[in-house]
């Protein structure tokens, strides 16, 4: 082992016992050393195994006529995914896909250790999405400068957040941030100009306010008023008719 500079430990290679050794008969004759085979495996690339681990999967989920193309750069790989079932890979607004995409790359960060980029896309999802997340963020931006109501987005992953970072910053008088904690953590688009406190709104409630006041106590005035007209009794109201032996007398 030390002369071939490795040991039982290394990694990617097997080792096999093809003789066993025997000792000399009377430390003079015969004897014969051990023979070892060994045999260096292959390492696998991340993108393989990537590319396995999201096939297992997919098969777990009866996805199994789906079809990957790879392709490789320095930093990285992008599995695009072609085939029937698409929709079940993709999910609502994307989080299947996004979950398989998070899975597949620690998978792929854990055979080298070092960094390594894994993308899932599929029928240029991916774009799609992005121009729709483009157009939301100016939209809000543009809403917030006009009415300098804040708006807070649904909660988004990192990839998407920057996106809609970016295209508030197009947008003048306006900002954005990321609040909360992941996975909830979403993006508070907000005006930068402060807009003067206005009174006058204020000051027209409570005249409404006071001249309801006043309107309600006229009108209870009024019906006192009506009331108090006439304070007869109902007894005076009797005495005063003109009676039968009235008319006698005279």
């Amino acid at each position: 082992y030390n002369e071939l500079g490795i040991d039982s430990t290394t990694e990617g290679v097997d080792f096999e016992v093809v003789q066993q050794p025997e000792k000399k008969k009377l430390g003079l004759f015969g004897g014969k050393d051990a023979k070892v085979k060994v045999t260096f495996k292959e390492k696998e690339s991340p993108a393989k195994v990537a590319t396995d681990y999201l096939r297992n999967i997919l098969n777990a989920l009866g996805l199994t006529e789906i079809e990957m193309t790879v392709k490789e750069d320095e930093d990285g790989a992008e599995i695009n995914l072609e085939g029937e079932g698409i929709g079940y890979v993709i999910g609502r607004r994307g989080d299947t896909l996004n979950a398989l995409q998070y899975l597949t790359g620690l998978v792929a960060n854990h055979v080298e250790n070092n960094y390594y980029r894994i993308s899932i896309n599929t029928g240029n999802y991916r774009e799609k999405r992005e121009k729709t997340l483009e157009i939301l963020g100016r939209k809000l931006a543009f809403k917030a400068s006009k009415t300098g109501a804040k708006t807070a987005l649904e909660p988004m992953n990192p990839y998407e957040r920057r996106i809609i970072h970016a295209a508030v910053a197009e947008v003048v008088g306006c900002t954005s941030r990321s609040v909360g904690e992941d996975p909830y953590r979403k993006v508070l688009i907000s005006s930068t100009e402060k807009r003067p406190y206005s009174s006058r709104s204020n000051s027209d409630r409570g005249d409404r306010r006071q001249g309801d006041r006043r309107g309600r106590g006229d009108r209870k005035r009024r019906d006192f008023k009506a009331r108090s007209l006439d304070i007869s009794s109902s007894f005076e109201k009797d005495y005063k008719k003109p009676k039968p032996e009235d008319e006698l007398g005279s």
